[in-house]
């Protein structure tokens, strides 16, 4: 079957899906061709050894990738992140030619400007679409730091929600990343019989051997990591306030890793506060993650108190089952609800620095041997429901039969660059 993926992200960036959804369904026998920006994310400057052209082809192993020119920015300007993002969707219809023949087209909606050119094609060339929303619009948008201003967010919701509706209804099929996210896409109009829910996962290297981290075998210390984008979405502010308030607790600390538009107000934030138990690194290689882990009691997974995040799983999540790291964790909903079921970390309330501080106490006072069996619970639930097997065949099956309700499918010449 030929299968075209488009998405704003792609390797070399850290897109953990787009990358191993590409690779695995061309190990699984499918011809994959891919739509893609050149690569800058996450810190808006494009990746050495690339400059953008109009047309620009390579191979990822077995994948054919087709690379179009967008905007570079990841800034808060409001002005400069949407232009990237429309850039993207209107520099994809120069690929029109390049997928003409797809059986289906995958669409990977962390931003779902990536529909814009599948929702066309599926009209004029009867390609079938199918939506993979990582993010809910306009929610995702208005709720963000991008804009300010009720009147703003009033206009881009009141332009935005018509073509999201539309774009729904012309999908072939639409997968939600938690139960909640699908009861909230079946309400905006997506009929339950296209709708589906399959978990995201890690990367292929951390579903391979032996990788639960055991940070310390004693009981004394904890360390609680957070690696990730430092946006305000993030609301790291709350926990940061939360860990000075438990400095009292000999041998705490909060390590906060990653980069992001929210990084310098937060550094002001510890300075400020005098929180001497929290440490700032940068940003660092995927790669480098596993000794992350392997240092780290708890993972702190939080975000804003929104309602669309009731139906998020961050891929923070995935990352850290994987690795046999549990989690400590203030989103409500899905996350809360998987957290307290399965007996895999501690949650707290949203935005609330004495109820975290207070879930910080109780993972202080387990003891190494409750931390290692919380960890490999963890490790445990991922090989059971989150692997990327799991998640490559959910989503194949969905493309096939999307492709199938189209007609016969057939496969694209090889072809060498």
């Amino acid at each position: 079957m030929k299968i075209a993926i488009v998405s704003q992200y792609y390797r070399p960036e850290n897109a953990t899906i787009t990358n191993s959804l590409a690779a695995g369904l061309t190990k699984r026998g499918h011809a994959v061709r891919v739509i893609t920006g050149y690569p800058n994310f996450p810190s808006g400057r494009l990746y050495p050894g690339y400059r953008q052209r109009l047309c620009h082809r390579e191979r990822d192993g077995g994948v054919d990738v087709r690379r179009v020119p967008i905007v570079v920015s990841h800034s808060q300007n409001p002005f400069g992140r949407i232009a990237s993002y429309l850039s993207f969707a209107l520099s994809s219809f120069s690929a029109g030619r390049y997928i003409a023949d797809a059986d289906v087209v995958y669409v990977y909606a962390t931003q779902m400007t990536a529909a814009i050119a599948p929702l066309v094609w599926s009209r004029s060339r009867r390609i079938p679409f199918v939506l993979h929303v990582q993010d809910l619009w306009p929610e995702s948008i208005t709720g963000s730091s991008i804009l300010k201003g009720r009147l703003a967010k009033r206009v881009v919701e009141a332009i935005l929600t018509p073509w999201l509706l539309l774009t729904y209804q012309a999908a072939s099929a639409t997968v939600a990343i938690a139960p909640t996210m699908g009861a909230m896409l079946h309400a905006r109009g997506v009929p339950v019989d296209k709708l589906h829910i399959v978990y995201n996962w890690n990367d292929d290297g951390a579903d391979a051997g032996d990788t639960t981290a055991t940070p310390s075998e004693t009981d004394a210390g904890l360390t609680v990591t957070y690696a990730g984008n430092i946006g305000h979405l993030q609301d790291l502010a709350t926990v940061i306030q939360a860990a000075h308030q438990v400095e009292d607790l000999v041998g705490f600390r909060l390590v906060l890793i990653g980069s992001g538009a929210a990084s310098d107000e937060l550094k002001k934030l510890a300075e400020r506060l005098g929180a001497k138990s929290v440490v700032f690194r940068d940003r660092i290689a995927p790669s480098d993650m596993r000794s992350v882990y392997m240092e780290s009691d708890f993972q702190i997974i939080s975000l804003k108190n929104l309602k669309i995040f009731r139906g998020t799983i961050p891929s923070k999540l995935q990352a850290s089952l994987s690795h046999g790291v549990p989690v400590i964790t203030t989103v409500p909903g899905d996350v809360a609800s998987l957290v307290q079921a399965n007996g895999i970390g501690l949650t707290a309330e949203p935005e609330d620095v004495g109820s975290l501080a207070r879930a910080f106490r109780a993972a202080f006072a387990m003891t190494s041997k409750e931390r290692k069996s919380m960890g490999r619970r963890a490790r445990q639930y991922y090989q059971a429901n989150m692997t990327s097997d799991a998640g490559v065949d959910a989503i194949e099956r969905i493309l096939v039969g999307a492709a199938n309700a189209r007609g016969a499918v057939q496969r694209w010449p090889k072809r060498g660059v």
